[in-house]
């Protein structure tokens, strides 16, 4: 069992993030706070609670500021001074709910996907000591569910409920530098809107960049996941049909090892081969599956394959055979979040949340090899 750790803080989890030292986790109990936990020899006690209605949550990992979003259409920037913590507001122009929230590489600015069809890209200005924002506006035809900044801290991918997934600039003069003349990411303009993946027919979710930036996931709600390569020049797609439940979150464990985490209440292990052609290999907390081989459940899954392969229709997607589930969650996992990375890059520990109120902590590092 890769499961190292199971925490039932609340009834509900809605998101979470950890601190830089992964001494402290903050997490919201799908209500109007956020409760800040720090470990202390074998148990976990209740340091903090912040007041402020929640969607979404992220820890910046050298600064040590807390950023959350909530659907009263206001961010705030909460900064530790002694024993407490002090909020700042954030100016983000929205007349709809703000839904999620996140940290750049470089933590210069921050990301935020609203219910307003727009992306806020906030960032610290000095001279006024306040966090204000700019507006990549009339792009989405729906609400961002998600977002994911490419390594390079300039493009920012987003998932939306209108099927698609966007890549944009969000270069900002004074607060970015110009790299390299090899470079494309700072010639081009904020908000220009660098590639636009009309692969799905129903809401996405989940959107991630590989390490290394070159692949780009995101899961649909019709239990696809979409893999991308080259999204900035010629984008090459590969779609992977589910027999399971949709995903909700993705992430790269390493270049060609992706955990995807859903309805399923399960992680689900994605791996690509030397050709670059990503299947489904299992479940992560995999439990032993009852005997059964009739007529009945092989016809089921013969039509499941026949469905799948008819609704896609290419040769590049491909449909995986149901898996038993059940494990450490025991509800719908909404969160994953990266903990450690090995000497070789990858990451070997990560956590998740979920609507049961639990937060696990997952190992890779003394695992059997994901792959098999």
């Amino acid at each position: 069992m890769a499961a190292v750790a199971i925490h039932q803080f609340a009834e509900c989890i809605t998101c979470h993030a950890w601190s830089p030292d992964q001494s402290m986790i903050a997490f919201c109990p799908n209500n109007h706070e956020v409760h800040i936990y720090k470990f202390f020899t074998d148990k976990w006690e209740k340091l903090h609670v912040l007041s402020k209605m929640v969607s979404g949550i992220d820890w910046s990992k050298s600064s040590n500021k807390i950023v959350t979003v909530s659907h009263d259409r206001n961010s705030y920037v909460w900064t530790q001074e002694g024993s407490d913590w002090v909020p700042t507001l954030v100016i983000l122009k929205l007349n709809r709910a703000a839904l999620c929230v996140q940290w750049s590489p470089k933590e210069n600015k921050f990301a935020v996907g609203s219910g307003a069809k727009s992306v806020c890209i906030c960032y610290y200005e000095q001279e006024n000591n306040w966090w204000i924002s700019k507006v990549i506006r009339k792009k989405h035809e729906s609400s961002v569910t998600s977002l994911a900044w490419h390594p390079n801290n300039i493009y920012l991918a987003t998932s939306s409920t209108d099927g698609k997934c966007r890549v944009f600039s969000t270069f900002i003069k004074g607060v970015d530098t110009r790299g390299s003349k090899s470079s494309t990411s700072t010639d081009s303009k904020f908000g220009e809107q660098i590639a636009q993946l009309d692969l799905s027919s129903t809401w996405v979710f989940g959107v991630r960049w590989s390490p290394s930036g070159k692949t780009l996931a995101y899961a649909g709600h019709n239990s696809m996941i979409y893999f991308i390569d080259e999204v900035e020049s010629s984008p090459v797609a590969q779609n992977l049909a589910l027999r399971d439940l949709p995903l909700r979150d993705v992430l790269f464990v390493s270049e060609r090892t992706l955990i995807g985490v859903g309805f399923d209440c399960n992680p689900m292990i994605f791996a690509a081969d030397d050709t670059g052609l990503w299947t489904f290999i299992r479940f992560l907390d995999e439990r032993k599956a009852a005997p059964s081989a009739s007529k009945a459940s092989q016809l089921s899954e013969a039509l499941g394959k026949l469905y799948g392969q008819s609704k896609q229709g290419t040769s590049s997607d491909t449909v995986e055979p149901s898996k038993p589930r059940g494990g450490a969650h025991e509800n719908c996992i909404t969160c994953i979040v990266p903990l450690r990375k090995g000497s070789d890059g990858s990451i070997k520990r990560f956590s998740t949340s979920g609507l049961d109120g639990k937060i696990v902590v997952w190992d890779l590092e003394n695992h059997v090899s994901i792959a098999k």
